[in-house]
């Protein structure tokens, strides 16, 4: 059925229950009402309906929900007073750490998208941090760095709490004038029903007893040029080509692992599950089945050669390859329990 519908701007209010009791609201936005087209340049842009297909997952469901969006709308998230503006997704900013398995920039692949089942881990976090598990695909330099993200964040003064949730992130000019976190301003178009963007996950791993995953894709449409964004089973929205420069051009960089943030000099909050990295799943956050989308639009493992470890600050957190591991496929550990972590 067509995604656009011939009804009247009708606005609900969906109440889903959080991880740890909080309410997340949501509107149910008329799909062509949403902040995506408040962008100049998405002013005439049609809505994508359908994508080149990768992989398709057999999951269950990952997210706190309990209801969706009625037919021809999509839930936005109704973002908490005062969290519009941030320090950035860059180490050019204090404060910004990272412990990262990427691919390498200096042989010129280009890249059509990424893949990975990512453990997911609570923590409590004071305001103005944030500890972050997620995939970049970038290109470009300086103030033409084009950037997509998205993974788990426990965001403090995104979301007012501790809670993990699934995060978004895009910029079209290096963090300078353009982009944000989920739907805050114009971009990211998205498709799906069920409220996901910004929404806690309906569970956690738990150190020595299980892990708890989502398998998450972010892939340039061939057709269209798009970017996708693919969680389980459902691509639940996209970036349209419109926003980026470089990136149309594919990515020339990949990045998987995690990012922390600290308000100021002292005190940097954990990374992962908070412990530093090791070879048992149930004790270490991590990444399994870690597949790049290749330039000829090919799901495959990233060259061995092509890949480089960084953690820019091993006194508090690290990053550990831990190679194939059957059917876990490429695999690593990452995280750590933050702390002093100033040069």
């Amino acid at each position: 059925m067509a995604l656009r519908l011939a009804l009247c701007l009708c606005v609900y209010l969906l109440f889903t229950q959080g991880a740890e009791g909080s309410i997340n609201d949501f509107d149910c936005v008329e799909i062509y009402k949403q902040p995506a087209f408040q962008h100049p340049l998405l002013k005439n842009h049609k809505i994508q309906e359908t994508f080149s297909s990768y992989e398709d997952h057999e999951k269950s469901d990952n997210y706190e929900k309990k209801e969706h969006c009625p037919k021809g709308t999509v839930p936005i998230f109704r973002q908490r007073n005062g969290s519009e503006s941030f320090h950035l997704n860059t180490s050019d900013h204090l404060g910004q750490h990272f412990a990262t398995m990427e691919t390498s920039m200096l042989d010129g692949s280009i890249y059509r998208g990424a893949e990975a089942e990512i453990s997911v881990h609570s923590l409590n976090l004071q305001d103005n941090q944030y500890s972050k598990g997620q995939i970049w695909l970038e290109n470009g330099y300086l103030g033409q760095l084009n950037s997509i993200q998205a993974g788990w964040a426990v965001h403090a003064r995104l979301y007012g709490d501790s809670v993990t949730r699934f995060t978004i992130y895009w910029t079209g000019d290096g963090y300078g004038k353009t982009g944000c976190y989920n739907t805050q301003c114009p971009g990211f178009v998205v498709l799906s029903r069920k409220p996901i963007i910004g929404n806690p996950f309906s569970g956690s791993s738990v150190y020595g007893k299980t892990s708890f995953y989502f398998t998450l894709q972010i892939f340039q449409d061939i057709s269209t040029g798009n970017w996708g964004l693919k969680l389980d089973n459902e691509v639940i929205g996209y970036w349209p080509k419109e926003l980026f420069t470089e990136l149309n051009k594919g990515a020339s960089q990949v990045i998987y692992g995690g990012n922390t943030f600290m308000s100021t000099a002292e005190i940097s909050p954990p990374m992962g599950n908070g412990y530093f990295p090791v070879a048992d799943f149930l004790k270490t956050a991590h990444f399994k089945n870690v597949f790049i989308i290749d330039s000829n639009y090919k799901r495959a493992y990233i060259e061995e050669k092509k890949l480089r470890l960084y953690a820019d600050y091993v006194e508090c957190f690290r990053v550990t390859y831990l190679g194939y591991i059957g059917s876990n496929g490429m695999c690593f550990s990452y995280g750590g329990p933050g702390g002093r972590c100033s040069y």
